[in-house]
């Protein structure tokens, strides 16, 4: 092998890098994480090669769980892994990165409370052999399975009407008592994977982010987030659909959904897309009679760090 300088992310690597990501994205059958902003970047690292970026590193604190939360909760964080598309057998190069990222794992773990364990996962498409099979053989074991689905914006959107007693509000989270409620309800229904603070907040900063609220009197009871994909090609994404258990089955995720749709047409989207667990039946359900259709599927695998 010829000799390869692994360092974390620079400005000066900007250009190089989107040579790897569109090496990478050709065929639109991978998982790429984008670099973020400069206060990201010691949490990604590049292999570099006579001067070409040939594989980079990223490592992110996707979830975390507050302290006092029942011990059998655990704080996420997950690696994205990406060689060029001839390397992709080359798991000694894919070593020199991975070594990077756990070491960094650790760090970033250190800064969690220390009440949960913490678990280390990745993300591929089901397509990526290579990659997957290489961290399966770092004791990665098969979590879940997701489908990416997509819908078509210029095919008409069902109106849906909310029955009383619940009311809509949209963007309402205009205060630190409203951003504080919506997290314990997103708790409440996602334990293993609760959005948390930060990833909360970095989804506010896109500039057409937005979320649609139901509420039975001052009880928050579902909720959808919706924005435009800025740094990819401008689809719709809706993200993080939920109602609590005793307020199911009253058309409140239908109606949620269509108001989503809706701001994303109206903010000129041509198509939307969300990810769902493929075992989430009554979820595929509704998203089939909205009129999505899978396209991908992604599959996860973790282990304790």
């Amino acid at each position: 092998m010829r000799e390869i300088e692994v360092r974390t992310f620079a400005k000066e690597d900007m250009q190089r890098l989107g040579e790897l990501y569109h090496a990478v994205t050709a065929n639109n059958d991978s998982v790429f994480w984008w670099v973020g902003e400069e206060e990201n970047w010691p949490n990604v690292f590049v292999a570099i090669e006579n001067k070409r970026i040939i594989g980079k590193g990223q490592v992110s604190v996707i979830s975390t769980v507050p302290p006092g939360s029942p011990e059998e909760r655990s704080h996420y964080i997950y690696f994205n892994l990406k060689v060029l598309p001839l390397r992709e057998d080359d798991y000694p190069l894919y070593d020199l990165l991975y070594e990077c990222l756990l070491n960094r794992a650790y760090e970033l773990k250190e800064t969690l409370p220390g009440s949960n364990r913490t678990i280390v996962g990745i993300g591929n498409q089901s397509t990526e052999g290579y990659n997957n099979n290489y961290f399966i053989s770092k004791g990665f074991i098969y979590a879940k399975s997701l489908y990416t689905m997509r819908r078509d914006l210029c095919e008409k959107i069902e109106e849906t009407i909310l029955i009383e007693p619940y009311r809509y509000l949209g963007g309402a989270l205009d205060s630190e008592e409203r951003i504080e409620e919506y997290l314990a309800v997103d708790l409440e229904i996602w334990p293993d994977a609760p959005i948390g603070h930060k990833q909360l907040s970095d989804k506010q900063k896109n500039s057409s982010w937005t979320i649609f609220i139901v509420r039975e009197n001052e009880t928050l009871v579902g909720s959808i987030m919706a924005w435009i994909d800025e740094d990819g090609d401008g689809d719709g994404i809706i993200e993080d659909l939920f109602v609590r258990n005793s307020y199911r089955k009253q058309g409140i995720a239908k109606y949620l959904l269509s108001q989503a749709l809706t701001y994303l047409k109206h903010h000129g989207c041509t198509s939307a897309e969300l990810q769902v667990e493929t075992a989430n039946s009554s979820a595929l359900s509704l998203y089939h009679s909205a009129g999505f259709k899978e396209v991908s599927e992604e599959v996860r695998y973790h282990r304790e760090l």
